[in-house]
């Protein structure tokens, strides 16, 4: 009887250090899967390189040299005008690319270690059309989706089909392609928004 009694003992025992083990792996592998995988839903407008185009305002600083400072904006042909350099064609461009053009003409001809840096203080606008209370052109809000858009248009009228939109964009060398987006999906600059009319 005694044997039997510290039989069970001993598996009572063994059953608890087993399952002690198996919580004690699983917190280790839960712990390193949050630390290794990827955050969700981290995509901003902010993080992503933002292509410099047409109607864009830019800063550009040039450290020492104030006339060359200031800024510019992006003309209908993609290019600024700075003193010195002329014509720079930034269209398509990140603003460390520009930047990067701006200090290779710069090093050419004028001065020996340019430090430049490049940010956009104003994006060129988007249009709305069609089924919203007040159409036309507005100053694009970084990261801005749809239904703001739509909020700043004045909001849908009663005949606007809500669920989707259709959104006309330009790339880099101009070239435009229509795009079918809801309403929680981030526009661009230069976005074209048109709101159809519903069918019943």
């Amino acid at each position: 009887m005694p044997s039997i009694f510290i039989l069970v003992l001993t598996s009572l025992l063994l059953a608890g250090c087993a399952g002690k083990a198996k919580n004690s792996w699983q917190t280790s592998v839960s712990s390193f899967s949050s630390q290794t995988s990827p955050a969700k839903n981290s995509y901003s407008h902010k993080n992503t390189a933002y292509k410099v185009g047409q109607g864009d305002r830019l800063q550009v600083g040039v450290f020492g040299e104030p006339t060359l400072t200031g800024e510019y904006a992006v003309d209908g042909t993609g290019t600024i005008s700075m003193p010195l350099l002329r014509s720079v064609q930034v269209a398509g461009l990140t603003t460390r690319q520009v930047a990067q053009r701006i200090t290779t003409r710069l090093r050419k001809k004028f001065l020996r270690n340019p430090n430049v840096s490049v940010e956009v203080t104003t994006f060129r606008p988007f249009y709305i059309l069609g089924e919203v209370t007040n159409s036309g052109q507005y100053p694009y809000i970084d990261g801005m989706d749809v239904q703001t858009a739509v909020a700043i248009a004045g909001g849908f009228t009663p005949r606007a089909r809500q669920s989707r939109v259709k959104v006309t964009r330009k790339d880099a060398n101009n070239r435009s392609r229509t795009l079918t987006l809801r309403r929680t999906a981030t526009l661009q600059p230069g976005d074209t928004i048109v709101v159809e009319e519903r069918f019943f």
